[in-house]
């Protein structure tokens, strides 16, 4: 997690999700897509252009725990 302005950050944007998964640009938006409406789906507020770590962690590598 990093710091913006003292406040911790616990999410991804589509840049990371393109480093992390070695993938383009627009795979990256279609992955955070994706994931944002999965968690929508189960009620929770998402940013567009961003996903949880959490939530992509644990969907992406199998690590548990919420999703904040």
């Amino acid at each position: 997690e990093s710091e913006k302005g003292g406040i911790k950050v616990s999410y991804y944007t589509h840049k990371e999700i393109q480093q992390i998964l070695k993938v383009s640009s627009s795979k990256a938006y279609k992955i955070i897509r994706e994931l944002n409406k999965q968690l929508e789906d189960m009620g929770y507020i998402t940013i567009r252009g961003r996903v949880s770590k959490k939530y992509f962690n644990e969907k992406f590598y199998d690590v548990g725990g919420g999703y904040n």
